[in-house]
């Protein structure tokens, strides 16, 4: 079944071209089924770009899926037109003030990842948020930055700067093949990574409650699981187009940053032969995965979520 969102969202145009079934309004009314309502709280500065990618993996799923674009209150974007802004999102604080409550919630990465915590600008406001979920949310999947800030938040689990980004495609193996996330899995597969911070497994180990699900011996743990929290964190991007690392790669060329060739995803290594993807059919099963977990387990009445 189709992801419902707004004809003139231009994901609507994106995932028709692409073959992801969506639907507006008009169509999703004449079904008789509760779509699964899942908010994308989007901190990425690329709103659209950020927008398709998740669409796209939600809305290949067999459920109609409602989606809501959330933003910080005060935080402005600054890359995204503000006619889009204002027509497809709304402020963590409308949400709060009307007492919403959503199957899911994804929290996207952010840029901010050389910043302590604590001197976010948004950081208090982001504490909220994580904690409104326990009552107002039946699942949150947190991203590279969202998923490291939400584990510290409930854990105290501490990023750690890398001494060199670690960026490209890693080879991860399966911790947990009996986790309802990972059915379908294999028992290692290709992730890209952009980060130059890491979490670490034994200290991820030692908080009761959390347990790796996805580990690579060369960039540490990818997945987590807070059951307690009826949360899960990705710390590499699973959501990544097949073009995503080479604008990263092409962006810093381009300022003189330095940067190294993003490994395992050029063939050959370089730069100038088109990438391949070979994450995409995991990326899918993932998000197909959460889909489905929530779609058991939440219940029908909307409003008995967190209670």
């Amino acid at each position: 079944m189709p992801i419902k969102i707004p004809s003139d969202l231009p994901a609507y145009d994106v995932l028709t071209h692409e073959g992801v079934m969506v639907m507006d309004e008009d169509q999703a009314s004449r079904q008789d089924i509760r779509p699964l309502r899942i908010g994308l709280l989007n901190l990425m500065p690329k709103k659209i770009q950020t927008e398709n990618q998740f669409a796209r993996l939600i809305g290949a799923t067999p459920l109609q899926i409602e989606l809501s674009l959330i933003r910080m209150t005060e935080h402005q974007a600054r890359n995204t037109a503000a006619d889009h802004m204002e027509s497809f999102y709304r402020s963590f604080a409308e949400v709060y003030e009307t007492d919403e409550k959503f199957d899911g919630l994804i929290i996207t990465g952010a840029p901010i990842e050389h910043l302590d915590f604590a001197d976010v600008t948004y950081w208090d406001e982001m504490r909220s948020v994580f904690d409104w979920t326990q009552s107002h949310v039946h699942s949150t999947f947190g991203v590279c930055w969202g998923g490291m800030a939400m584990i510290n938040h409930f854990h105290g689990v501490q990023k750690h700067i890398l001494d060199a980004k670690a960026f490209g495609c890693f080879r991860h193996d399966n911790m947990d093949p009996a986790s309802p996330y990972l059915r379908g899995f294999s028992d290692d597969m290709v992730v890209p990574v952009s980060r130059w911070t890491e979490m670490r497994k034994a200290e991820i180990d030692a908080a009761p409650g959390l347990q790796t699900l996805l580990h690579s011996s060369d960039v540490g743990p990818c997945l987590v699981e807070d059951a307690p929290h009826r949360a899960l964190y990705v710390f590499n991007h699973f959501e990544y187009d097949s073009d995503t690392l080479k604008q990263e790669y092409d962006r810093d060329i381009a300022a003189g940053t330095p940067i190294n060739v993003p490994g395992n995803y050029y063939p050959g290594n370089d730069p100038s032969q088109a990438p391949r993807n070979r994450w995409r059919s995991h990326a899918h099963l993932l998000y197909g995965n959460w889909i489905s977990q929530i779609y058991q387990t939440t219940p029908y009445d909307i409003t008995a979520i967190g209670t």
